[in-house]
């Protein structure tokens, strides 16, 4: 139980840095599952978001047996969300609140090493070395996983960094988690290009002041309401816009955005990375009204695409980069409501935590996967569903049955 237990804790350092070391770790895990079979299935049925997660995985499961697909490429399909299974042994090695807040520094740690190396890249301190990401360059210094990967796991780290600030009790703590959210937000909003990242980190930058401004007025016997959010929204609004005037990186890249976005007819996307992606909503959105109770099944896409955009000038494949869609054409409607029931049960969940700062990130970690599967699939990648699993049973495995805490 002990080494399981560690390696439960290393793969919080792992999982933004080294695919094959997440490998091992799974590996020597997954034994743990049959002799603590009995505690794992009690957390699954009645941990709540232990249970959508399970849910859900279930739905995906089930969906491997109907459409057209062989079984064998649908087993590969669901392989790449059994990150959603291992949730319930996840938390169980991370039961103690010790280990949880371990878990959790060993995922700052990690992201710690990325933001050093990557500064020191971008500032042409370091050279490029050959065990970095295969596309790494000075304008995009993104260290082990892919600028987009990069810039999401960022963006949450940051946020963890300013939630340790706001809880920090001596000055030292609380300039090294100043200094580390700042240079986090810097490398996402204006080092890395990955435009995933910045509606990430602008989401969780605004969740931040929102949830801090309003605790400390009712700190001081002051109620919250509207007006207040509302002019949160609209300084941080001011903000955002001088952020963009400020750097031309981030400018370059949202106006390409949009000049693709005005440039793009259905089908006729090809050339762009914008008009690609809108493609492949389009051509997924008319499979889902096809097939929309119980989708095409899992690993049933590609083939469905395929056929969609038959005769046209649709680049093929095998994933729409957005979750919801993606889940919704392989489970239908049904595994799209437990997508979101898993968001929604997360969410909810997150008020019953014990301290504002687990109540917060939780729901931070909420927010960020809600905007990245808008234009990703996490759940479906390695990296992004391995960090969700994890970071959810870090955050959510203390919350027992009967809304009763360690």
């Amino acid at each position: 139980f002990s080494l399981m237990r560690a390696c439960t804790l290393l793969l919080g350092f792992s999982a933004p840095i080294s695919v094959a070391l997440d490998n091992v770790l799974l590996a020597v895990l997954l034994p743990g599952v049959l002799f603590n079979a009995r505690a794992i299935g009690r957390i699954a049925t009645q941990q709540p978001v232990a249970r959508a997660a399970w849910l859900l995985f279930g739905v995906l499961s089930l969906a491997m047996f109907y459409g057209e697909t062989p079984l064998r490429e649908a087993v590969g399909i669901l392989g790449k969300y059994v990150d959603l299974a291992f949730v319930p042994l996840f938390m169980l090695m991370l039961s103690a609140g010790a280990d949880r807040r371990r878990a959790q520094n060993a995922f700052l740690a990690a992201m710690g090493v990325t933001l050093l190396l990557s500064w020191l890249v971008g500032l042409n301190i370091l050279p490029i070395q050959h065990w970095m990401w295969k596309d790494i360059t000075t304008d995009n210094p993104a260290i082990f996983r892919s600028y987009i990967t990069h810039g999401n796991m960022m963006a949450f780290a940051a946020f963890l960094a300013l939630l340790n600030l706001r809880e920090a009790a001596s000055r030292g703590a609380r300039l090294a988690w100043g200094l580390s959210a700042l240079l986090g937000v810097i490398n996402v909003l204006f080092m890395v290009q990955g435009r995933t990242g910045y509606m990430i980190m602008m989401t969780l930058l605004l969740w931040f002041a929102w949830i801090t401004l309003a605790r400390s007025m009712r700190r001081r016997g002051m109620s919250w309401d509207w007006r207040h959010g509302a002019a949160v929204v609209l300084v941080f609004a001011g903000i955002a816009v001088a952020a963009y005037h400020a750097s031309p990186r981030l400018q370059e890249r949202v106006n390409l955005v949009a000049s693709e976005y005005r440039a793009w007819q259905p089908n006729h996307g090809r050339e762009t990375s914008t008009g690609q992606r809108l493609d492949f909503y389009y051509n997924t959105l008319q499979i889902v009204r096809q097939y929309p109770v119980l989708g095409v099944g899992t690993g049933g896409y590609a083939a469905a695409y395929a056929r969609q955009t038959q005769g046209t000038e649709a680049i093929q494949t095998t994933n729409p980069h957005n979750e919801y869609l993606f889940i919704a054409a392989q489970a239908g409607i049904i595994g799209l409501g437990l997508l979101l029931f898993l968001f929604y049960t997360s969410w909810r969940c997150a008020s019953l935590l014990g301290t504002p700062y687990e109540q917060d990130a939780a729901r931070g970690l909420v927010l960020a996967y809600l905007v990245n599967s808008a234009f990703n699939s996490p759940l479906h990648d390695h990296a992004d569903g391995l960090l969700f699993a994890f970071m959810t049973a870090a955050l959510f495995a203390g919350l027992k049955r009967g809304n009763k805490h360690e």
